[in-house]
């Protein structure tokens, strides 16, 4: 397969607000996704500079990141955090719950400040400049989205998955559809 054809990086598999953890890890899909199509950038790059299936690839990533990925960090600290903190308060259903919320945001913070980084060396190679793009940028960003993810999928969506109600589990789906712009479904 020629590589550089597959570098725009889309598709994924779709999910539902309607049911809101596989939606979280639908995402979580789409993140890696994503972050294969920023593993291939550099090697392109060093063969072939800035040219249109980079740029294209970089406008890409750029745009899921400033937005998909923003909204999935909102579900969760706005939305399922807090559900999962109301439904355990009390009882002993999570232990240990908020010092992984307190980590998880954490993560979410630092996957931030290494997007900005990172972001920056996209939007120059979008422009044409592939000069600020270094393996190590893109390998410590990849790096540090998929060990979150892991310990999303291995602890925080099987631990939702257990104690969240239907209930619970509805108004985290409903604020995920107005964050979206998404109507309610009849």
């Amino acid at each position: 397969m020629d590589r550089t054809k597959a570098l725009p990086g889309f598709g994924g598999p779709a999910a539902s607000t309607e049911a809101p953890l596989e939606m979280l890890a639908a995402c979580h899909g789409r993140v890696q996704k994503q972050c294969e199509t920023l593993e291939r950038l550099p090697p392109h790059v060093a063969g072939h500079g800035a040219d249109e299936p980079a740029r294209q690839a970089a406008t890409a990533v750029m745009r899921y990141f400033d937005t998909a990925a923003v909204d999935h960090h909102a579900d969760e600290e706005e939305n399922l955090f807090p559900e999962l903190s109301q439904v355990s308060q009390g009882e002993d259903k999570a232990p240990g719950l908020a010092a992984l919320i307190q980590v998880l945001c954490a993560e979410h913070r630092q996957l931030e400040a290494r997007w900005q980084v990172l972001r920056g060396a996209l939007a120059a190679l979008a422009a044409g400049d592939a000069s600020r793009l270094s393996p190590s940028l893109v390998s410590d960003f990849v790096g540090a989205y998929r060990r979150h993810i892991d310990c999303e999928e291995r602890v925080l969506l099987p631990l939702a998955q257990r104690v969240l109600d239907g209930a619970s589990l509805h108004r985290v789906g409903e604020a995920m559809r107005e964050r979206r712009g998404i109507p309610p479904v009849r």
